[in-house]
């Protein structure tokens, strides 16, 4: 009872915390905030899925979260007929050949036994493939970029509803995870964390530089969104009407026509954003209620407790006939997939693509210091953790800016020591993780809301 206690006390402090931001701030900023810690809970539950559950080490988050996005890109936005007539073509036979270079490399594994001469196949099988691709796609690739390249330059997606592209955001950081998982979960922890790492970068890398998969550093905008647009709501006479129902009093005391206009129209502009994002909220929570509910019945079932024994100890487990190495893989698969999820959030909610904007400090270790200080094995806790850091990153700030105005009150606006102070107040964000982190493991290393022991 104590415990479920606890968890109410802590979500309606954090709840109380962003409807104060919306009081004293704004609506549209408290309801960002919100959007934001729903999408980093969705990546907490991921990587404590991983973390908590079976004790894996993923430094990779970034790189699942990049695919996440770019399945946005590839699934949503509509495709560009003339960069598929300039070098389609090529791009669809270097697919064929990567298609041939795994068969036939699952051929040679399968007919042919462990020796030099099967190693000296597969590395033949590769050089020809990369070749061959590097021969045929070359001038594909000239050619798509080479089209309206300040506007296009990609070959553009499907063109299908954006909200389709979050289950293959999901299905990309999930395959991604089955080829990692097979070559790397049988390294040391340590070894695996920063194999994980390595490969995030690879695939931003490619991310950034390919323009011709998703214009690169260039970024994609205007991507298609799963609730209204601002610009059309603003010109909607229903919702311009509700508006002017809700704010009768405002506009009352208002006296000429022109300035009642005047506030209505800005009302109308602020309430067309608070309503998007509300919309955009109502989305994110309810993939973060059901992930919460899947979650807590596999966390409590004998697959999850099966998962803890390995986690615990992989040696007695293995002794009594468990494949720590299958189960390892398959949770390794579900929680990059959840990751690759977010992501794909992430994007929707931005409305564009920034594949420069995908570094590590963001994107794994800031979702790391989210589960430990929420609580590693509690799925309650790891979204709480979500919560409390994102709200301090996005908060930081204006808190660090109160607090010096308050203590340098005395001093002269142009002090050396205020201007500085008021200079840097942006990064106090990473003083105030930083020490949060240090009192949360030196007072609570099991995070705000622990691991509930289940017993047998």
């Amino acid at each position: 009872m104590k415990q479920y206690l606890n968890v109410v006390t802590a979500y309606i402090i954090m709840f109380t915390l962003i409807v104060l931001v919306g009081i004293f701030q704004s609506w549209s900023q408290a309801l960002s905030i919100l959007n934001y810690c729903l999408i980093s809970a969705v990546m907490t539950i991921g990587a404590n899925i991983q973390w908590g559950y079976a004790g894996l080490i993923n430094f990779g988050i970034m790189g699942y979260t990049a695919l996440g996005g770019l399945a946005v890109v590839l699934v949503s936005v509509a495709p560009v007929p003339e960069a598929w007539k300039a070098g389609g073509i090529n791009m669809i036979g270097s697919l064929g050949i990567i298609v041939a270079m795994i068969f036939s490399i699952r051929y040679v594994l399968k007919k042919i036994n462990k020796s030099k001469k099967r190693n000296y196949l597969i590395a033949g099988i590769i050089v020809v493939g990369l070749l061959l691709i590097r021969l045929v796609a070359g001038p594909g690739i000239e050619s798509i970029e080479a089209v309206e390249p300040a506007k296009t330059g990609f070959l553009g997606g499907l063109g299908m509803p954006i909200l389709f592209s979050w289950i293959v955001g999901a299905f990309f950081a999930g395959g991604l995870a089955y080829i990692i998982g097979k070559i790397a979960l049988g390294l040391r922890a340590d070894y695996l964390a920063i194999a994980t790492l390595l490969i995030a970068e690879i695939v931003v890398s490619i991310v950034k530089h390919e323009d011709w998969l998703a214009r690169g550093v260039k970024n994609v905008i205007g991507l298609k969104r799963p609730v209204p647009y601002e610009i059309d709501l603003q010109t909607s006479p229903w919702f311009i009407g509700l508006v002017e129902k809700f704010n009768s009093g405002k506009l009352k005391v208002v006296n000429t026509i022109s300035d009642r206009q005047e506030v209505l129209n800005q009302l109308v502009i602020d309430a067309s954003s608070v309503y998007v994002k509300l919309c955009m909220a109502g989305l994110f929570l309810t993939v973060v209620i059901i992930l919460l509910i899947v979650t807590q019945k596999a966390l409590y079932s004998p697959w999850g407790r099966k998962m803890r024994a390995i986690r615990d100890n992989e040696e007695a487990a293995s002794a009594m006939g468990k494949n720590v190495v299958k189960e390892h893989l398959l949770i390794f698969i579900l929680g990059s997939a959840v990751v690759g999820l977010a992501g794909a959030m992430m994007v929707t909610n931005d409305g564009l693509f920034t594949p420069g904007s995908y570094r590590p400090m963001r994107y794994t270790f800031v979702i790391w210091v989210m589960v430990i200080v929420g609580g590693t094995g509690n799925n309650f806790g790891a979204i709480l953790g979500g919560f409390v850091v994102w709200f301090l990153w996005v908060e930081a700030g204006p808190i660090a800016l109160f607090l010096i105005n308050f203590f340098t009150s005395h001093l002269e606006d142009t002090n050396t020591l205020k201007v500085h102070l008021i200079e840097s107040a942006p990064y106090f964000r990473f003083l105030m993780i930083g020490v949060g982190v240090l009192l949360i493991m030196r007072y609570r290393p099991q995070g705000i809301l622990p691991e509930k022991i289940i017993k047998q």
